[in-house]
């Protein structure tokens, strides 16, 4: 059990630590607590299946002018959400971005908005696409399927990917900048309302990028109510670590990764239970450290 506990903890602290890094960057540059996080993860599963034609069940097929393979449908689809996601600030967030419970308010519209509209396109079945590849291996003992190996690296890789940006590119060098004090990088002449249309675009497709991976890896299947979850996975995750911290997201989110999987492990009935799990390490950091494990909020690190 201990093993299992381990491997599949760190496949799911891996996919969760991309999903809460595209929540972590927006709040850190912007300053929005993007509500519509969720609904973004979920709009990047529904594109997937719309550009691939390998769903499991051709009766749940999307029809769609344009099927690609597998690889390309990520990237497509990923690419679409990101632009979605920067039209979503031009078009509403950037107008009440200095009222924090207005910019809340809004992105609760938005991601009600994309919810409805994925009834109205795709209807209220769930869906499912083939495994992104064939076959398994053991590790330690337990088999793990290559979808999974595959989730867990693609995730890490554009974790580090992401990481390395902000630290060494004149980009990120503006975002933490812009994190940091967003009136003095003005002053600096970093054009802040693009940085953060360019934020906003990046944090979508991970989201979107979480959404298909955890799609393809897993038993999870795409529905217009599923961006829920990881909505308040994204808040646990960010409140744990402390807000605007890349690092404390990627402990964070192995946290709630390891959490989840214990308590699937010991409780097989009761996996239902595995969303409580990120609510309830929310509600205790708020109670016994509220600025999470790496102390006060603001920037987005070195």
């Amino acid at each position: 059990m201990i093993e299992i506990l381990l491997i599949y903890g760190a496949i799911t602290g891996a996919v969760l630590a991309l999903l809460a890094l595209g929540f972590t960057l927006i709040y850190g540059v912007a300053d929005v607590v993007n509500m519509a996080h969720g609904a973004l993860f979920m709009l990047g599963a529904y594109m997937f299946f719309t550009f691939s034609p390998a769903v499991k069940d051709p009766a749940l097929a999307i029809p769609s002018p344009l099927t690609v393979t597998p690889v390309l449908a990520l990237i497509l689809a990923a690419i679409f959400v990101g632009i979605v996601g920067s039209i979503i600030y031009v078009l509403f967030i950037n107008p009440v971005i200095k009222d924090v419970l207005a910019s809340l308010v809004v992105t609760i519209a938005v991601a009600i908005v994309i919810q409805q509209t994925i009834y109205i396109e795709f209807g209220a079945a769930h869906r499912a696409v083939s495994p992104f590849a064939s076959g398994a291996t053991e590790f330690l003992g337990v088999t793990v399927t290559y979808t999974r190996l595959l989730a867990f690296g693609v995730s890490m890789l554009l974790f580090v990917v992401i990481s390395i940006f902000i630290a060494k590119s004149k980009i990120g060098k503006a975002m933490r900048a812009t994190a940091q004090d967003r009136e003095a990088a003005m002053l600096m002449g970093i054009n802040t309302t693009r940085l953060c249309i360019l934020t906003m675009a990046i944090s979508s497709s991970l989201a979107a990028l979480a959404g298909i991976l955890i799609a393809g890896s897993t038993t999870q299947v795409a529905h217009p109510q599923m961006w829920l979850t990881p909505l308040s996975m994204s808040f646990a995750i960010v409140i744990l670590g402390g807000l605007g911290s890349i690092k404390g997201t990627l402990l964070g989110a192995f946290i709630v990764g390891y959490a989840e999987n214990a308590v699937d492990l010991m409780i097989p009935e009761g996996s239902f239970l595995k969303g409580a799990v990120a609510l309830a390490v929310m509600v205790l950091v708020l109670l016994f450290r509220p600025k999470g494990l790496f102390g006060k909020r603001i920037e987005l690190e070195e």
